[in-house]
C-alpha cells in the first residue's frame, strides 16, 4: 500500500552555499536511523553528496532525493546545491514539495543565496522553516542571524529554538515549542530530553512568551484564551503554528550544529509539526481532475544505468509495470522499476500514492518538466521557469572526430541539468556551452570526462560583433563576363540607408521602366545578403539598413540571376565603404551582489571594464549593483569578482542591446581580425 498523503512530508534543504545542507540532511537520515553512521563533506562519505565531483569539491552539484521515518511520518528531503551556479535543480525542487528548509550559517546570518532562495519560495507561496547552522563557529551569534531574518527577509520570523551557550562553548539547544533542552551529542545520536538550565529561565521564558503571542495571534480561539491566562497544551499550539506555518503567516526559526547532531530531534519535530502534508496543502501544479498524475522535476544521465526521472505523484498512484502517456509529445511510456531513492542507493518500490515523491529508470522519451499522466487528458504543461544561462565557452574536442560524441554527450547532460545549454553560434561558428556560472561548464566537462570518457578544451568564446552605417551611399556596379560562348551581364545601382534602430534589414524595390526585368531583382537582393554576412571591417554580419534598387541594365541574351546577384553583391560592397560603416559590440545588463566592504573595489572594477553604473540597493544583507557592460570586458568576470569578494560576490547577466564600439578600441578589433584572417592563409 502506498503511504497516505496525511503520513508525508515533503521538504526541500535550501540556502546558500556552504551553510551546512548535506550535513543537516546527514545528521537527520542518522538521527532517524535510516543510515547508520554520521557522514562527512570533508571525509565524501555523506548520503546526498555522492557523486565523485561533489566529493572532490566538497559542494553539493545537483539534488540529491532522501528519506527517513520519523514520528510514524515519512519525511523526503531534496537536498538542493547552494551555488548560484546550480539553481536549476533549487527551482525545480522547490515546485514539488510543502516545505522549504532554509539553512543559514550562524556567523554570516542571511547571504545572496539565502534572499534568493527565500524570494523562490514566496512567489509559490511555500511555507518556511529556518534552520540556524554553525553555533559552535568563531562569531556565531543565534540572535543577530535571527535579526537578520526578521529584518531582511520577513518580521514573521520566530524563535522556536535557543542556543544553550556561545560558539565554542556551545553545550544544547532548548526547544521552546515542548519547553525540553538537548544537550550536545558530539556527533552521536541524540539523546534526551533534558531539563532547561536553569540560568537560561528569563531568556527561555522571554522567547516563550514572544512564541505563544506571534501562535495566538493567528487564532482567535486561542487568543481568547490566551488573553485569559489560561494554560495552552503543547499540541494544540503546535497545531496551530501548523496551521500558521501552512498560511506563510508565521516562519519557525530553529536551530543547531548538523556536524555533532545537535538540535536535529528538535528539528525533525519542528518538520513533522510544522511543515503541512500534502493532504493538507494542494499541489503547485493543477492537472485540473486527471486521474494518475505524475511530474518529473529531475533527469540524471547515469552512464550505466541509463536515464532515471526523479518524480512527485501529484494525483492518483503511479504502479510498476503501468502504462503513462506523456502530455508534451503525447508519446505512451511503460513504466519499468520504480525505485526509492536514498543518496546513490535504489530500492525496489511497487507504487506511489499522491504526495509522494520517488524515480523510474527507463522512461524513452520522458525528462525534466514532463507531466505523465495515466490516460489523454487536456493539462496544461506547468513551467519551472528556470533561469537563463550566463556564462558562455566555446567548447572544442581534445581529439579529431569527436565532435559527435561530445555533441550527443552534452545533450545527455543537458537532460539532466537545463539550464545547460548548447548551441552553434551562426555568426562566430563556436559550439557553445553555457551554464550559470564559470564552476557550472567545468563541472559539465568534468563530467563528460568521467562519465562519457570524452575529453574537450575550454575556450573564451568570440564576440558576435556586428556592422552597420552612418550615413547614406550610392553606388552602380556592373558585372561583365565574355568566355566567348554566351556572356554574363548584370548592372545594377543601389543606393543605402541606414534604419533608425540600426536593426534589421530592407530591400526595397523602386525600378521604373523595366531596366531590369523583374525576374532578375531578387537576385539582386540575394546577393546584397549574402554580401552583408561578412562587413568589411571585421568581417561581422551587417545589419540596420535599407538598400533601395534605383536603377540598372540588362542584356537580352547575356543576363540572368547569377550575374545580377553578384553586381548586387558587388554594389554593396562599393556603396558600404563609402556610407561611414562602424563595429557593433553587444552590452550586458550586469546585476551583481557583494558584501558592502567589496562595493568599491566593485564598482572600480567595473568601470574599468567600461561599465555604466545604474544604480545601488540593500539586498539580504549585500549590496546589488546595476551596470550596463559590453560582453567583451565582461566574459572573464567570474574569477575577478571571486578575487575582489573573496568569493562572497555573485552575479548574472543578459544581453540587453548593441553599441557602437569606441573608435581607437574598434581599430584594435579590426586590426586582430585582420591578423587572424593573414594567419589562416599561411
Amino acid at each position: 500500500m502506498p503511504t497516505e498523503p496525511g503520513k508525508i512530508r515533503n521538504v526541500a534543504v535550501t540556502g546558500h552555499r556552504g551553510t551546512g545542507k548535506t550535513s543537516l540532511v546527514e545528521a537527520m537520515l542518522f538521527q532517524a536511523g535510516a543510515i547508520n553512521r554520521l557522514g562527512t563533506v570533508e571525509g565524501g562519505s555523506t548520503t546526498s553528496d555522492w557523486d565523485e565531483d561533489e566529493q572532490r569539491r566538497q559542494m553539493s552539484l545537483a539534488s540529491s532525493l532522501c528519506h527517513l521515518e520519523w514520528q510514524g511520518r515519512q519525511i523526503n528531503l531534496i537536498d538542493a546545491p547552494g551555488d548560484a551556479g546550480f539553481a536549476g535543480d533549487t527551482v525545480a525542487a522547490l515546485r514539488v514539495v510543502e516545505g522549504a528548509l532554509v539553512v543559514a550559517s550562524a556567523v554570516m546570518g542571511v547571504e545572496v543565496q539565502t534572499s534568493r532562495v527565500w524570494s523562490r519560495a514566496e512567489s509559490l507561496d511555500l511555507p518556511r522553516v529556518v534552520f540556524v547552522n554553525m553555533l559552535d563557529r568563531e562569531r556565531a551569534d543565534f540572535y543577530r542571524a535571527l535579526e537578520h531574518f526578521r529584518t531582511q527577509l520577513s518580521e514573521r520570523c520566530v524563535a522556536v529554538h535557543l542556543p544553550i551557550g556561545t560558539e565554542h562553548e556551545l553545550t544544547g539547544i532548548v526547544d521552546l515549542l515542548h519547553m525540553t533542552a538537548y544537550g550536545s551529542p558530539e556527533g552521536e545520536r541524540e539523546t534526551g530530553p533534558m531539563e532547561i538550565p536553569e540560568e537560561l529561565a528569563d531568556t527561555v521564558q522571554q522567547y516563550r512568551t514572544q512564541l505563544l503571542d506571534s501562535v495566538v495571534e493567528t487564532d482567535e480561539g486561542l487568543m481568547e484564551r490566551y488573553l485569559e491566562g489560561e494554560e495552552l497544551g503543547t499540541e494544540e499550539v503546535a497545531h496551530a503554528l501548523k496551521d500558521a506555518v501552512t498560511r506563510g503567516e508565521l516562519f519557525p526559526v530553529a536551530c543547531g550544529v548538523a556536524t555533532k547532531n545537535l538540535g536535529t530531534t528538535a528539528l525533525l519535530d519542528l518538520l513533522v509539526e510544522g511543515v503541512p502534508s500534502p493532504a493538507k496543502r494542494p499541489a503547485s501544479i493543477d492537472v485540473d481532475g486527471a486521474g494518475t498524475a505524475v511530474f518529473v522535476f529531475k533527469t540524471v544521465a547515469d552512464p550505466f544505468a541509463g536515464r532515471i526521472n526523479l518524480f512527485r505523484v501529484l494525483s492518483g498512484t503511479l504502479d510498476s509495470d503501468s502504462t503513462v502517456v506523456n502530455v508534451r509529445s503525447h508519446a505512451k511510456e511503460r513504466v519499468g522499476a520504480l525505485l526509492k531513492l536514498q543518496g546513490k542507493d535504489h530500492d525496489p518500490a511497487k507504487e506511489f500514492g499522491a504526495g509522494d515523491i520517488g524515480a523510474v529508470a527507463k522512461l524513452k522519451e520522458t525528462t525534466t518538466g514532463d507531466l505523465l499522466l495515466d490516460s489523454e487528458h487536456k493539462v496544461e504543461l506547468p513551467k519551472l521557469d528556470f533561469p537563463e544561462p550566463v556564462m558562455s565557452f566555446a567548447v572544442t574536442p581534445k581529439a579529431k572526430g569527436d565532435e559527435e560524441k561530445v555533441a550527443s554527450s552534452l545533450r545527455r547532460l543537458a537532460e539532466e541539468d537545463p539550464t545547460l545549454v548548447l548551441r552553434r553560434d551562426p555568426q562566430t561558428g563556436d559550439q557553445l556551452l553555457s551554464g550559470m556560472s564559470q564552476m557550472h561548464v567545468e563541472v559539465a566537462v568534468d563530467r563528460l570526462r568521467s562519465r562519457f570518457s570524452v575529453d574537450v578544451e575550454l575556450h573564451q568564446p568570440h564576440v558576435p560583433y556586428l556592422e552597420t552605417i552612418r550615413k547614406e551611399s550610392r553606388a552602380r556596379h556592373r558585372y561583365k563576363k565574355q568566355t566567348g560562348g554566351r556572356g554574363q551581364f548584370g548592372d545594377c545601382e543601389i543606393v543605402l540607408e541606414p534604419l533608425p534602430e540600426r536593426e534589421g534589414y530592407e530591400f526595397v524595390d523602386e525600378i521604373v521602366g523595366g531596366v531590369i526585368q523583374q525576374g532578375f531583382r531578387p537576385a539582386v537582393d540575394k546577393g546584397i545578403q549574402e554580401a552583408m554576412q561578412h562587413g568589411e571591417l571585421a568581417g561581422a554580419p551587417v545589419q540596420g539598413v535599407r538598400v533601395r534598387l534605383v536603377d540598372g541594365q540588362q542584356h537580352n541574351v547575356d543576363s540572368s540571376e547569377m550575374a545580377f546577384k553578384i553586381a548586387g553583391s558587388m554594389a554593396f560592397k562599393d556603396a558600404y565603404a563609402k556610407a561611414d560603416p562602424v563595429l557593433l559590440e553587444p552590452i550586458m545588463e550586469v546585476e551583481v551582489s557583494v558584501p558592502d566592504d567589496a562595493v568599491g573595489s566593485v564598482n572600480g572594477d567595473l568601470n574599468s571594464r567600461r561599465g555604466r553604473l545604474q544604480g545601488m540597493e540593500p539586498v539580504g544583507g549585500m549590496t546589488s549593483i546595476k551596470a550596463e557592460v559590453p560582453m567583451a570586458e565582461i566574459l572573464t568576470y567570474a574569477q575577478a569578482l571571486t578575487s575582489l569578494t573573496g568569493g562572497r560576490g555573485d552575479y548574472h547577466m543578459h544581453f540587453l542591446r548593441y553599441e557602437e564600439v569606441p573608435s581607437h578600441i574598434a581599430q584594435k578589433i579590426i586590426d586582430e581580425t585582420k591578423k587572424e584572417l593573414e594567419e589562416a592563409k599561411v
